[in-house]
């Protein structure tokens, strides 16, 4: 009878572990666990904030330079919005730890929610600039029906200037060229602050490769902390889009075969 029950009992459990399915695991991409990593280190590391405090005392220098002389137009700053007054890293960590690739409408979802932190330094040097007179305007890629929400996100921390005169949204084009000339046909622009290359100059419009975005770097190196502040931003961009050939449709596995031949390892 022991032995009987022995038996019903370890065919019971056999039984049990092969009419149980098995839970599959989806792939886990190469560019997604990066992401993951570069939003760690955004929320985490002593060293981002370092480098973000670095850029906003730069530019408090070169601001008091340029209140020194200010000439005859009103001085102005331009910033853009993600990753350089506002940290979406929340954002991008739940898509990327969920393995999901970039949405517009869960990018929407989010900005809706008004919920962002500041970027290390930000609110501290706009509001300086505000005190001594400079006007502050948001050049930013954010679609007009982000517009209620932004001003909202920003109003959140009494940022300056958070009206509709100064929040200057995309409506067509997403470069930012035009939205610079309509600051400077009232204001002189003394400072841009932005993590992405479009955010300074034209020379990185019309989704230039990286070869070309190499070469007008080293064109404008002598604009990089002295008119252009840049904001440290690791997980997406300009830079993203040319790694891809700005292709926006490719899947994941696509894009770790690129990420793959272009990167740089040791063969050991």
């Amino acid at each position: 009878m022991k032995r009987s029950l022995t038996a019903l009992v370890a065919g019971t459990i056999l039984l049990a572990a092969c009419s149980t399915p098995k839970k599959t695991e989806s792939t886990a991409y190469i560019a997604n666990n990066g992401k993951v990593w570069a939003s760690v280190w955004q929320q985490r590391s002593a060293e981002y904030k370092a480098l973000c405090f670095q850029a906003y005392n730069t530019a408090k220098w070169r601001l008091d330079e340029a209140l020194k002389n200010p000439g005859s137009k009103p001085l102005a700053v331009v910033t853009d919005i993600d990753e350089t007054v506002l940290d979406n890293s929340p954002y991008d960590a739940m898509r990327a730890a969920n393995n999901q690739e970039y949405s517009l409408a869960t990018w929407k979802v989010w900005t809706a929610k008004a919920e962002a932190d500041t970027v290390p330094g930000a609110p501290a040097f706009f509001k300086y600039a505000a005190s001594k007179g400079v006007a502050v305007f948001y050049i930013t890629n954010r679609d007009e029906d982000e517009r209620a929400g932004t001003i909202k996100n920003l109003q959140r921390y009494n940022m300056p200037n958070t009206d509709n005169e100064h929040a200057l949204l995309r409506q067509t084009a997403s470069s930012k060229e035009t939205r610079r000339q309509q600051v400077l046909k009232n204001y002189n622009i003394v400072l841009l602050c932005g993590d992405n290359l479009p955010d300074f100059d034209a020379l990185y419009d019309n989704k230039p490769n990286e070869m070309n975005r190499s070469a007008a770097t080293g064109q404008l190196k002598k604009e990089f902390g002295n008119k252009y502040i840049v904001i440290p931003n690791p997980s997406y961009g300009d830079f993203e889009g040319s790694l891809f050939n700005y292709n926006y449709k490719l899947s994941g596995a696509q894009k770790d075969s690129i990420i793959r031949a272009k990167v740089k390892v040791d063969r050991q």
